[in-house]
């Protein structure tokens, strides 16, 4: 170990910086989130430095560095261009057996600056003993993805709670046990979501319970997004990683499953056309079920869960049955697959509005406002809707919608088989039934711009202009 990581108080200390540009800069305004009395030697100051000094944020000392200057500091940085100045600061803080650092110079550090991670309380300093700054800043942007920015505010309330939760267990382990279940519980949940009076009410009933007592788990829906991984919000992988068992559907790729945490049961309840694997109440019942025994529950649903994805039907049945629970948005299929596509869903040249539409009308609901929809200058993205093509083509052209609207099908949107299928409003179907699923049909002018847009892949030439044009982007 070249270094010993330490976590130095520096509220109210004097540190100075020699150096007033971009460089110090940083270094500033780290020793002022840090509570650091900074003071500053440099010849000029850059504007983010003279800002600091304007709201006497800092103390600018002198424009030239003496060494009587370090007598009485806690720190000292050198972030100058001028490699003889950084080495006599340096020189002459080890001389005093101050600790100094120079900027990007490393062989003249006796300290040096982690990559941080900032859920303050909760810090995480990672460093390759300046070896590698740039796999340490890599590792801290891992770290940035897994690490909730509840994880602060958590850590503070637990921080009230700890005199409590001492006068209730006496013993060191009890209070680890206790701790553990907390930050593996409902608490952490709840404190994820942002439900801060919740989760106290949660600490506050801990406490007073049983230590055998069964707690009762949490449902969180999650939207997986189009199929693409990197489409996944930060939020739902890391509520994926904190799953017991995770519900998904067949429209959650194998890329996005791979995310969830390894020793997790997954199971799955998807639905398609014509072969209901999982009916709807079984579903429901098994997330009131499962979140009953104690365990953290995700559904895991395609595109986004609040749009045709049954979202709101689920969180009935579990808000029902008293059981807590918290929404992760996804992006859904029209603004993921249209994007990967180069379709604008609007366009002030194009279309002043768009209009998401599910192919799947429930039988006992009413019928589609085709003359609203054939209106022009507007767009039509209509999930579900492969195998209704004819029917939506042949009730758009009767309404008054042109038949050569250009229309897409995209099929596997924003994975790497996606496929585009450019034609017009009369050959809707043919498209459709070349289409691989999940496909989703654009309807409007704006799917013109796919050949200047497309961007996602390899793509050929555009074909004849009555012909529907495949586009494959794998």
């Amino acid at each position: 170990m070249d270094y010993l990581p330490l976590f130095a108080d520096l509220k109210q200390r004097p540190v100075l910086v020699v150096g007033g540009g971009e460089v110090a800069a940083r270094k500033i305004d780290l020793l002022l989130r840090a509570g650091a009395e900074v003071r500053v030697v440099a010849q000029t100051l850059s504007a983010e430095v003279e800002h600091l000094r304007q709201q006497s944020a800092i103390h600018w000392l002198a424009q030239s560095f003496m060494p009587e200057q370090l007598d009485d500091v806690f720190l000292v940085i050198a972030a100058t261009d001028n490699a003889q100045l950084n080495a006599r600061v340096y020189q002459e803080a080890n001389q005093r057996r101050l600790l100094a650092n120079v900027v990007d110079d490393q062989p003249m550090c006796s300290f040096i600056f982690p990559s941080i991670v900032d859920r303050s309380p909760i810090v995480v300093a990672i460093s390759s003993s300046g070896q590698a700054p740039v796999l340490a800043r890599l590792l801290r942007e891992k770290l940035e993805a897994l690490l909730p920015a509840s994880l602060g505010k958590m850590a503070t309330i637990a921080g009230s709670w700890r005199e409590r939760v001492k006068q209730r267990f006496t013993t060191i382990s009890a209070r680890r046990r206790f701790w553990e279940r907390a930050f593996d519980g409902r608490f952490s949940l709840l404190s994820a979501a942002g439900q801060w009076h919740e989760a106290e009410k949660v600490l506050q009933q801990e406490i007073a319970a049983e230590a055998d007592t069964t707690h009762q788990g949490m449902v969180t829906l999650v939207g997986a997004g189009p199929g693409d991984p990197g489409l996944l919000t930060l939020r739902g992988l890391q509520v994926m990683q904190q799953a017991d068992v995770v519900l998904y559907d067949y429209l959650v790729s194998e890329e996005v499953l791979d995310l969830v945490r390894r020793d997790a049961e997954k199971i799955c309840v998807g639905k398609r056309a014509g072969n209901h694997s999982v009916m709807q109440e079984e579903t429901n019942r098994l997330l009131v079920t499962l979140a009953q025994q104690g365990k953290k529950v995700v559904r895991l649903k395609g595109g986004d869960p609040f749009i045709f994805g049954r979202g709101g039907e689920e969180l009935q049945a579990v808000a029902a049955a008293g059981i807590a629970f918290q929404v992760v948005p996804g992006i859904t299929a029209a603004a993921g697959a249209t994007a990967y596509a180069g379709i604008p869903l609007t366009h002030r040249d194009h279309a002043q509005s768009v209009m998401f539409i599910t192919g799947q009308i429930r039988p006992d609901g009413e019928g589609l406002q085709w003359s609203e929809l054939a209106k022009g200058r507007q767009t039509l993205a209509i999930y579900m809707g492969a195998m209704k093509a004819a029917d939506i083509s042949h009730q758009l052209i009767a309404h008054g919608r042109a038949a050569d609207t250009p229309v897409a099908v995209i099929g596997r949107g924003t994975r790497v088989d996606q496929q585009v299928l450019i034609g017009t409003l009369n050959n809707l179907e043919q498209l459709a039934q070349q289409a691989p699923s999940p496909a989703l049909l654009v309807i409007g002018e704006v799917v013109a711009l796919h050949h200047q847009l497309a961007w996602f892949g390899h793509h050929p030439e555009t074909l004849g202009a009555q012909r529907p044009t495949v586009v494959n982007l794998a």
